[in-house]
Order: C-alpha cells, then sequence, then structure tokens
C-alpha cells in the first residue's frame, strides 16, 4: 500500500500547484484593474442578505430550478461535489492509513461507519450519473448544428463541456470500483446502506491490487478534473458563489449603478477628473467584479434564449458580449499584469489598447447599441453576471469620450438638454391634459399643498405624448373619485434623465437628476406616484444615489390597493379577453408583477390570457435603453416579435402599464390592421384605462 500512498500524494501535490498557479493567475488578472470597493462594503454590511443568497441561489439552486430537467439535473451534479467531499477524505485516510498499518480500513471520525451517510454517497453518486445522462441528452437535442442560433448553446466551447461532462463520469465509475473492492476486501467503513457500493463487493473478487488501483485512478481522476476546471468555463464551481456574494442586491437589476473612477463615484465639478477615463473604453479599465463574471460564465445559453435582441435576428448574445471580452481579457493577460507596459513593443500595445467597442474592437457597436436593459439576460443569469453594467459601461465611454452612437440619438440628446424632455416640447405644454378633465388638479408652485398625499409624476410620456395622456387622465380620475390629494408639478417637472443615464450620457443624467431632485426637495415631496415605470425605477432606485429619497410607488401599485380598500369599485362589465403584457422596468426591474393582473382580475368579464412569455420571463417592447430614439434596423423589429406573440391569445385587447410599451405595441399592432393580420377593433390600453371605464361605466 505504500505504493499507493506515494503516488498519491505526488499526484496530489503536483496537481494542485499547478491549479494554484493558475489561480494566482487568474487572480492577478483580476486585480489589474479598477477596484469596486461598494461590493465589498455592501457585502460586510447585509451579511444577513448575503447568507440568503448563498442558501437560495449557490446550495438551492433557484434559479436553474426554473429550467426543468436541467435545472434538476444540475441541482444533484453540484450537490454531488459536495457531498463526495467525503468520500475523498474516506479515499485519503485509506491510502495514508494502508501506508501505515497496512489496512485501508480508514474510517471518518463519529460520523464514518454511519449508513446514512453511506446511503447518501451513493444515491447522490447515481443521481449524477443520471444527471450526466441528461446533459448528454439536452446537449444532443439542443445542439447547435441543428438549430443554428436557435439553439442556447450557439457560441459556446462545446468541446470544453463535454471533456468535463466525460471527467465526471470517470470519477463517478472509479469512486464506485474503489468502494466495491474496498468492501469486497471487507476495508468497507459501512455494513448498511451503501446500497450501490455494498452490492458491488458482493460480486468482486477480494483483490487487494483492484482495491489500489481503483483508489490510485479516482483521485487520479478527481486531480485532472480540478486542472481542467480552473482551465475551463467550469471554473463557475469556484467562482459562481463569490459572484453571487459579490452581485448587486437585490438581483442586479432596478437602478444602475454610479459611475466610477478608480473606485469613486464621479463628480463631474472635479476640476482633476480625467474626461478620458469616463466609462470603459479597454479591457484594462474592468473592475474585479467584471472580471469575476468573467470567469463564472458557465455559457450554458440561458441570457441568450431570452434575449430580445438575440431572438429577432440581431448580433448581440449576452452570453458572447461577457465570452467576447473573457478571451481577449486571456490573450492580452501576460502584457496586462506586465510591470513596465510602456516599454512593451509596438505590437503588443496594439493588443493591449485595442478598444472594447468599435468595427476591430472586442464587441461590435451593434452589438452595443442592440441593448434594451430589458434585464432578461441579468434575470436569467444562475451565476448572477451583470450584462447590463458591462453594457452601461461601454456605453458611456462611447457616449462621453468617443461621442459615437447612434444620430438618433443625438437629437433626443439635445432636447433634453435644451428642453428637459426627449421631444423638444417646451416645459410649458406638461399641463395641457389637465385642461381635459372636469376638477381641479393642484399645480406645485413652490411647497406641495399641506393636503396633498402625492405628487403625480406624470412624466415626459404622460404630459407630451397623445396617447400616453389617456393614462395620466384616467390615473388622475380614479384617485379623485378615490379621494386622494395629489398635485403635479407641470412646467416645473423635467425628464428623469432615464434615456440619457440608460444611452450612457451620465454627465446629462446627473444634470437632470439634481435639477428634480431640488425642486422635489423644495417643495417638500416625500411620496411620488408614476404611471412611466422608467421615471418609476429612476425616482426610487437612482435618485436616492444623488440625494433624493422619496417614497415612490408605480401607479398599478397604488391603484390595486384602492381597488382592495374598496374606495375604488369597478362595477360595469368589460366582456373582453385581455392579455397583459409586462414592461421590463416594472416587471424584471422592480418585480411589479401581480398588481397590475389584481387589477383586471377585479373588473368584472374581463378575461385574461397570458402570453406564453410573461412576468419574469416577459418579452420586451423594444423602448429601453434608450431604444425608443433610435432606429431598428436590423432583423425583425422587437415590437413585432411582441405584438405576433400576443396575437396568438386571440384578444380584443392588449393591456399593459408603461407609456412606452403603448407606443411600441400600438405601433406595431397598427401595421397589423394595414396588413389584415390584427382585427380593426384590437387596442392597447394601460391597465388604469380599463380600471375608470369600469368604475365610470363609460362605454
Amino acid at each position: 500500500m505504500l505504493w499507493v500512498a506515494i503516488i498519491g500524494l505526488v499526484m496530489t501535490v503536483l496537481a494542485v500547484g499547478v491549479a494554484g498557479r493558475r489561480v494566482m493567475f487568474l487572480f492577478r488578472l483580476a486585480t489589474v484593474g479598477p477596484p469596486a470597493p461598494e461590493r465589498i462594503d455592501y457585502a460586510r454590511t447585509h451579511v444577513g442578505d448575503e447568507v440568503k443568497a448563498q442558501l437560495v441561489e449557490v446550495f438551492g439552486q433557484k434559479k436553474l430550478l426554473k429550467w426543468t430537467p436541467s435545472g434538476t439535473a444540475h441541482f444533484f451534479v453540484m450537490w454531488a461535489f459536495f457531498i463526495l467531499l467525503t468520500v475523498y477524505v474516506e479515499a485519503y485516510g485509506a491510502i495514508i492509513q494502508g501506508a501505515i498499518t497496512g489496512t485501508p480500513d480508514f474510517h471518518i471520525p463519529l460520523i464514518g461507519t454511519w449508513g446514512v451517510l453511506g446511503f447518501l454517497q451513493d444515491f447522490i453518486a447515481v443521481a449524477c450519473l443520471l444527471g450526466l445522462v441528461a446533459f448528454a441528452i439536452i446537449r444532443v437535442k439542443n445542439s447547435p448544428k441543428s438549430l443554428g442560433r436557435d439553439s442556447r448553446f450557439s457560441g459556446s466551447h462545446l468541446g470544453g463541456a463535454w471533456l468535463v461532462l466525460f471527467m465526471i463520469f470517470n470519477i463517478i465509475w472509479t469512486l464506485f470500483l474503489a468502494r466495491g473492492a474496498a468492501a469486497a476486501n471487507g476495508n468497507f467503513p459501512y455494513s448498511s446502506g451503501a446500497f450501490v457500493s455494498l452490492g458491488l463487493g458482493d460480486v468482486l473478487p477480494a483483490s487487494s491490487l483492484l482495491e489500489e488501483i481503483a483508489l490510485i485512478l479516482h483521485i487520479g481522476f478527481m486531480l485532472v478534473f480540478l486542472v481542467i476546471v480552473v482551465n475551463s468555463k467550469h471554473l463557475h464551481i469556484f467562482t459562481a458563489p463569490l459572484n453571487v456574494l459579490f452581485s448587486r442586491r437585490p438581483d442586479g437589476l432596478g437602478g444602475a449603478q454610479e459611475m466610477r473612477v478608480d473606485g469613486k463615484v464621479v463628480d463631474f465639478e472635479d476640476e482633476d477628473l480625467d474626461p478620458e477615463r469616463l466609462g470603459r473604453g479597454k479591457i484594462g479599465d474592468t473592475t474585479w467584479k467584471g472580471f469575476l463574471d468573467f470567469y463564472s460564465c458557465t455559457e450554458c445559453g440561458r441570457c441568450q434564449s431570452q434575449c430580445p435582441a438575440w431572438n429577432t435576428d440581431k448580433p448581440l448574445s449576452p452570453k458572447m458580449l461577457i465570452l467576447d471580452q473573457r478571451d481577449h481579457a486571456f490573450a492580452v493577460a501576460p502584457y496586462l499584469m506586465a510591470a513596465n507596459q510602456e516599454h512593451q513593443d509596438t505590437d503588443v500595445l496594439a493588443l493591449l489598447n485595442k478598444p472594447l467597442v468599435g468595427e476591430e474592437g472586442v464587441i461590435h457597436p451593434d452589438v452595443l447599441w442592440s441593448c434594451t436593459n430589458c434585464g432578461a439576460c441579468v434575470e436569467q443569469c444562475p451565476v448572477d453576471i451583470e450584462h447590463i453594467d458591462h453594457i452601461l459601461d461601454m456605453r458611456r465611454y462611447q457616449v462621453m469620450v468617443e461621442s459615437s452612437f447612434p444620430s438618433e440619438a443625438g437629437v433626443m440628446v439635445k432636447n433634453l438638454e435644451n428642453k428637459g424632455n426627449p421631444w423638444g416640447m417646451s416645459e410649458m405644454k406638461r399641463a395641457d391634459w389637465i385642461e381635459d378633465l372636469d376638477f381641479e388638479v393642484e399645480v406645485v408652485e413652490e411647497k406641495m399643498p399641506e393636503d396633498a398625499e402625492y405628487l403625480f409624476w406624470v412624466g415626459c410620456a404622460g404630459a407630451l405624448e397623445d396617447r400616453a395622456k389617456k393614462t395620466t387622465k384616467a390615473v388622475a380620475e380614479l384617485l379623485h373619485i378615490a379621494g386622494v390629494k395629489f398635485a403635479v408639478l407641470g412646467p416645473m417637472e423635467a425628464c428623469t434623465g432615464d434615456p440619457a443615464r440608460r444611452l450612457g450620457m451620465e454627465y446629462l443624467f446627473n444634470m437632470l437628476a439634481q435639477q428634480n431632485i431640488e425642486t422635489l426637495n423644495e417643495a417638500g415631496v416625500k411620496k411620488i406616484v408614476a404611471t412611466c415605470p422608467h421615471c418609476f425605477n429612476t425616482l426610487a432606485n437612482e435618485y436616492p444615489q444623488l440625494g433624493g429619497t422619496y417614497e415612490v410607488v408605480h401607479h398599478t401599485q397604488l391603484l390595486s390597493k384602492l381597488v382592495d380598500e374598496g374606495l375604488l369599485t369597478p362595477v360595469t362589465p368589460i366582456e373582453e379577453k385581455i392579455t397583459y403584457h409586462d414592461p421590463c422596468f416594472l416587471g424584471r426591474h422592480n418585480k411589479v408583477y401581480s398588481q397590475p393582473r389584481d387589477i383586471m382580475s377585479k373588473v368584472p368579464g374581463v378575461q385574461t390570457q397570458e402570453m406564453h412569455r410573461h412576468k419574469d420571463r416577459g418579452f420586451c417592447c423594444g423602448a429601453g435603453g434608450a431604444r425608443m430614439w433610435m432606429e431598428e434596423r436590423i432583423g425583425k423589429r422587437i415590437n413585432t416579435e411582441r405584438v405576433d406573440e400576443a396575437l396568438t391569445t386571440n384578444p380584443d385587447t392588449v393591456s399593459t402599464a408603461c407609456p412606452f410599451c403603448m407606443v411600441m405595441l400600438g405601433d406595431a399592432i397598427n401595421e397589423k390592421k394595414n396588413s389584415g393580420e390584427a382585427k380593426e377593433s384590437l387596442e392597447v390600453v394601460d391597465v388604469a384605462q380599463l380600471l375608470i371605464k369600469s368604475v365610470k361605466g363609460a362605454s
């Protein structure tokens, strides 16, 4: 048995050394960029939230279990890694004890002969084997060779995935061989429970050589697997828990992260601010959290399969966005980590300074500008990669440093700068909608009226876009009927800055946000109700970054509450089949799914029919990420794809809770009407319009 111990320990030292060297390389590479102190600070001050995240997302596999059977298979394979660590304790204990005493009958102290542990070890190993079979079937069934870009594995490194499955298979069969041989030789610590190992012990010959060879094979395959893992996408086995630990809470959606330089929030009034360092222009500008995203990507393609851009034949794949950066980072790593970069030759510097975005860059501009910020990628990623943060950082550099962005968006930027709204209309028109009401709406002059509970944030669309004005007036009427006192800012209101921030124009966002925060604070505003999810998200999640903290609700949340309290009573039946479209910035970004549906369920006569993609798997309308003001020239229009899906439910009405969605879906429906693909009576309405129709009994 001495030779087994010598070979086993030599293999272990070599494998751990090779793997350790790779780990140090990965650590050094990840820390060449700017720090991300906010991630560490949050984890340190929210220990309870982080423990819960580890239990739910890592150990509980919450996101993966949404995808059955692949999620179930992964659950058992992952838990096999944890539980079978006890088998390796037993294996190393056996070779060491065998070398010392000549008898490899080692068992873990206290629990090492407990039949329950033996059963658990065998059960999880069998479950792992079945999981491998499931993975193989899934990969064959979803092969890019047969499905093309419809396969979520399109673009993934397929060879590495098959190698890892093969290596795990080798670990499991050698595990059973070693345990069966030990049982045959009377060296097995369990007399019951380990049903497979004991069964094999009954049929295998009593042979110490077989047991020794099996132990060496089992440990050897494990060590080779360790080296493969730290050099492949399966590095996520170790980095995923860290990525979850340092991810943005609650889930990487909601507000956009603040822009930082060297770990400090950018102050645009700082005279020492280097404008060339705004955003991310090259791979060396990536924070260690960004590198952790690179390392953690499993290449599963769940993000890709849910992306509205990818699903409408655009070049953006959230998965490939991460992988392309990772591959480039590895290509330049030796030079990036070099101490004297200024002395490198011209070719090396060209590679090192290769732009992240550009025709010849790592990421093509069409990829960057296809993103709607819908959050489907972040929502579905099982390891909490924050794709939107990467995109926004690159957009910030393109917009503020390179002045390179779609020309149509330039008009929107100028309108925001000059008029405070994306359409470039006069601020005096912001209160025109009030003239159509038969009751008085108070407009804030200096201070909020004492009897006003809410400031009604009307938003640019709600005040200036004809279709959105209908929602604005419906909400105002409903609040009036319910006896909820409110006021509006009228001409004092300006764009929240969401389009500017999502475009990457952080400076303009800051200017608009600070202007609005000053107005709100001087007026003494405490509670806000907003009809636009983009305004709602910005006011609730992003203004606190600049000192503007308010209690913000979306109109569907408030209206649902008023209906539940009996202050609004839908009485008139609306005999229609209605399908509801989840706005991304209301649903995925802020988890408001139930209230709009609750309102519709209270309206008599309404028959609701969900689209195939809804709630957290809902499909974008195409307007987010400032795409509302950019032309869609590649592939199928996202709003057309969404309306095609809505039409499969044969609805009388499509409802939503966002002015951008109303515009996008309305435009697509009008096209369908013109081509005869949709009935003439089909229209898009806000949930508030349905409610007021039933409450007032309007025809």
